[in-house]
């Protein structure tokens, strides 16, 4: 089957990483996770990922309990980096080559984040995992995916969530609520769709990147994606 997207930026949470645990990491999850991006490795796709770091701290959480907010911020930017550390780490150990790329430098762990080395890497066939957001307070990984994307000039930002797409309101809440297949940015932002900030949606508009909303627990997701079958939500 043909490819339909050949380069993608694949945006992880840290609270996906958690898998069923309550903080940290779950090894039989992420080794799912790790044969799901290897399918699609092997097809050819060239994979950057940005991963969060909600699981083992976030920035919101710091500053409610009196850190500055700056200081909380950078913080959940080296949570980032050691779940990008984790990651390829099993990549590795599945036969994937890696490299973490850090918007904070810290030379002995992980390259600098240099545009025109990241396209190099991905065109090499290698996975670059991009750690620490974009390096500045107050932006969310969100953010820092669209950025990513936008600057390697990913085809399409899969946004992964726990959740098989964007809903009118929250499903886990409310059983009524509906699943929306497609949507514009203008209605997401003006809706104030909350599966990903403004900022985000706004980046992504403006260097019109399609972004895939799609559940990270249905083994063979990433797969059905990029050869183009109708996975999820998308905004375009």
């Amino acid at each position: 089957m043909a490819l339909k997207y050949r380069r993608i930026l694949l945006k992880l949470s840290g609270e996906a990483l958690m898998g069923n645990h309550e903080f940290g990491l779950d090894p039989y999850f992420i080794n799912e996770l790790a044969d799901d991006i290897r399918e699609v490795y092997e097809l050819g796709v060239e994979i950057a990922i940005v991963v969060g770091g909600g699981n083992i701290f976030r920035g919101m959480n710091g500053s409610q309990i009196g850190l500055d907010k700056a200081t909380a911020d950078y913080m959940g930017m080296l949570a980032t980096v050691m779940n990008a550390l984790a990651l390829q780490d099993i990549l590795e150990s599945k036969g994937m080559p890696t490299r973490v790329m850090s918007a904070i430098e810290m030379k002995q762990i992980a390259e600098p984040y240099i545009r025109r080395k990241a396209i190099r890497h991905l065109e090499k066939g290698r996975i670059v995992i991009f750690g620490a957001g974009t390096g500045n307070p107050f932006f969310t990984t969100d953010t820092a995916g669209a950025l990513r994307a936008t600057e390697i000039k990913a085809q399409v930002f899969l946004k992964a969530t726990k959740v098989n797409g964007i809903y009118d309101k929250d499903p886990v809440k409310h059983k009524d609520a509906k699943l929306i297949k497609e949507i514009s940015f203008d209605e997401a932002i003006r809706k104030n769709i909350k599966v990903m900030d403004q900022t985000a949606f706004t980046l992504c508009k403006e260097n019109n990147l399609p972004i895939i909303v799609f559940s990270i627990k249905e083994r063979g997701n990433l797969k059905k994606i990029v050869q183009g079958e109708n996975i999820g939500s998308i905004v375009k």
